[in-house]
């Protein structure tokens, strides 16, 4: 039933346009359809590394007679409950058949996938009987390496797009695999068991046309194979050992990539027509406005040097994919007053767990990951805007936005659930990880500790004064209750966050083009721990671990710092960016990340010389760097927020990134990127490491 409401909830995600499509836009008689007829056959391939989670649940053991308690295999998200890695990649082929009535899809479709979802059994080495084992001992691991799907589709077509919902049979085989050592001393014991399973399976997807027969999409599955009937797997040595009997049961949420050949081809909608007339719905389209988009991003980490490894550490040699779908809801009260929601569904996990890199290479990754879609309500705000006279201009309808007609001079005031870096920070070149540059010091200004919960966003208020040359902005937010907590702290008279922008605009003489200046400053009062405090305490003697004395000595503190960005178009295809921040350093970050420094800058290169005017080619580097106190919170075994190797040989952390964003078609995007990070989490002792992914993005 969980599976069912995932994938139910999924599909309103991924197809909020399906709302704005049930009226379709009327077409001459006897003219093309405003939709594609998807039906016939079709073959593809599929695949993804990193983007399948699998669990087994081991319930009703016995251990020479004597029953234990249920247990469960890892998630196989590159880093297992012992921090262990684990290979998540999936590849395969299906084909399928479609029937189309007006919008409306009716199919079915088979897939069969090789997979390498490896789950190690943590933390359950005391429950077979080894009261004295250490933390790295896992005596039961598992193995999927092929699995197949036989499912039903309905679905509903609009534009070039394809959404729609899945449901049918589940079959895979897996490897369960046992190694008990003799603990007094004898040969270990291994035994192995191949269980072939059968379960139901329910999902949702996304798909869009690139050309008349081909077509790029993404396929979320539900799993859940069941409980197998009860096996024996080999036997315990020793006094407290004995036969291991034990049932299990596997379940498993995918995101995969897809490729679709339509051999057949189908007839694509008509393009818009960008000469005629935009004639607005008075009634409607200038009181509502309807957006979506979707993500999914692939991204894996080479072998490196990694002598040693921490709790926070980055993992050699792993993949993940992290995947978000968001709908963008906005309404015109009256006028000047506008009514906005953001729902939107995410799932996956960072590499590492988004772990180990303090500038991380994936802007998407977000610290609370999930193995399955999770949804939630990111943003909903009302936004009053008060005319000042004068110059006025048109604003089209876009995200978060229903087309209007401001006054230029104005005073704009919101309230609710947003995200900081909607109003601050912005740039046109860097800022968006999503299209843009996915290193978060390179679309961020990372020294600035920006109040939020685990997604990023917060609540609170936001005041801007705006002027042709120049804006003023400030906000007023909640922060977290603790550091990396997703639970906003409700005392906002003693525990929040500020922030003041000014924006100011020009046009070089030189060049006749235009540029931003963006000069911010912040203050947070957050439940933070000072490092110079808890290192001290450490050090004499106090606590035994650096960790605890965080924990015990964490109090209203405060943490200040400042910005400065700048964007400049150098020819109409052309521009650089540079971004530095700092903070004071005193403090634990307890929203962004562990940067108390960073510089960073770049350029962005238009594909207009080579004929392909809406692909982007983008290069940026980045170099952060912490407070010395800082250091010595590390070195003497800190965790921050996402660093902490256990130790630590200090140097600046430096990456660099390139990427090429090629538009497939008006609405899709498909994106290369690699990224070399020096010195991880500051530790000369690690790295380089060399990271290389592909993000699939597609918007309305």
């Amino acid at each position: 039933m969980r599976g069912l409401r995932l994938s139910a909830a999924l599909l309103a995600a991924l197809a909020p346009a399906a709302a704005r499509a049930a009226d379709p836009p009327a077409t001459p008689p006897g003219g093309p359809p405003a939709f594609i007829d998807w039906s016939g056959p079709y073959l593809g391939l599929q695949g993804s590394a990193g983007g399948s989670f699998g669990a087994l649940n081991f319930g009703s053991t016995t251990v020479g007679g004597r029953a234990i308690p249920d247990f469960r295999t890892g998630d196989a998200t590159g880093r297992s409950d012992r921090g262990r890695e684990a290979t998540t990649a999936v590849g395969g082929v299906f084909g399928g058949w479609n029937r189309q009535s007006g919008p409306w899809l009716y199919g079915i479709e088979a897939d069969v996938s090789a997979a390498n979802l490896k789950r190690p059994v943590g933390s359950n080495a005391l429950r077979l009987g080894y009261e004295d084992a250490d933390a790295a001992f896992d005596p039961i691991r598992a193995k999927t390496d092929f699995y197949g799907l036989l499912r039903g589709r309905v679905g509903y077509s609009f534009d070039r797009a394809l959404v729609y919902a899945t449901f049918g049979l589940a079959g895979a085989t897996t490897r369960i695999l046992a190694i008990y050592p003799d603990r007094a001393g004898g040969p270990a014991a291994t035994a192995r068991r191949d269980e072939a399973s059968l379960g139901f399976t329910l999902g949702a997807g996304l798909q869009y046309a690139i050309t008349d027969r081909i077509a790029l999409g993404l396929d979320y599955r539900y799993i859940d194979y069941g409980e197998s009937r009860r096996f024996d797997l080999g036997a315990v040595p020793g006094p407290a050992g004995g036969p291991v009997s034990t049932r299990a049961a596997f379940i498993s949420n995918q995101m995969l990539a897809r490729l679709s050949w339509y051999p057949e081809g189908f007839r694509l909608p008509p393009e818009a027509d960008a000469t005629a007339p935009n004639v607005p719905d008075t009634d409607v389209s200038d009181r509502f406005t309807l957006h979506g988009q979707t993500t999914f991003v692939n991204q894996g980490v080479t072998g490196f040097r990694a002598p040693y490894r921490g709790e926070q550490s980055l993992v050699p040699r792993q993949a993940q994919a992290t995947t978000t779908a968001t709908a963008f809801i906005g309404f015109k009260l009256v006028e000047g007053t506008e009514l906005y929601y953001n729902p939107e569904f995410s799932q996956g996990f960072g590499l590492s767990r988004t772990l180990g890199v303090a500038g991380f290479v994936n802007g998407e990754a977000q610290k609370a990951g999930a193995p399955f879609p999770k949804l939630r309500s990111n943003r909903y705000f009302i936004r009053q805007t008060f005319g000042l006279g004068g110059e006025t201009e048109d604003v089209p309808d876009g995200i978060n936005q229903v087309a209007t007609r401001r006054d230029v001079e104005r005073i704009t005031v919101v309230a609710g659930k947003f995200a900081l870096g909607d109003f601050f920070d912005g740039n046109v070149y860097a800022h968006d990880p999503r299209l843009d540059f996915m290193n978060w010091s390179l679309w961020a200004a990372s020294a600035w500790d920006f109040p939020a919960n685990l997604p990023g966003f917060t609540q609170g208020v936001y005041v801007e004064y705006n002027r042709r040359e120049f804006a003023i902005r400030a906000a007023y937010t909640q922060v977290p209750k603790e550091p990396s907590s997703d639970v906003l702290d409700p005392r906002v008279f003693e525990r929040a966050g500020a922030v003041v922008e000014l924006e100011t605009r020009h046009t070089l003489p030189v060049l006749d083009q235009p540029g931003r200046v963006r000069l911010g400053a912040f203050t947070n009062v957050t439940n933070t721990a000072n490092y110079r405090q808890v290192v001290g305490l450490t050090l004499g003697g106090a606590f035994a671990d650096i960790n605890d004395a965080v924990q015990a000595t964490r109090r209203p503190r405060r943490k200040s710092g400042f910005y400065v960005n700048l964007e400049q178009a150098v020819t109409d295809d052309v521009g650089v960016f540079a971004r530095a921040s700092a903070n004071d350093g005193r403090n634990e970050s307890a929203s962004f990340t562990d940067i108390d420094a960073s510089l960073s800058g770049g350029v962005s290169i238009k594909g207009a010389a080579w004929d392909r005017p809406l692909d982007t080619i983008g290069l940026g580097a980045t170099m952060n760097a912490i407070s010395r106190a800082h250091r010595a919170f590390f070195a003497n075994g800190g965790l921050g927020l996402l660093i902490g190797d256990g130790r630590l040989t200090y140097a600046p952390e430096r990456a660099v990134e390139a990427y090429y964003a090629l538009s497939l078609a008006k609405f899709v995007t498909v994106t290369f990127d690699y990224q070399l990070v020096s010195n991880p989490a500051y530790n000369q002792d690690r790295g380089p490491a060399h990271f290389f992914g592909t993000r699939l993005h597609a918007d309305f």
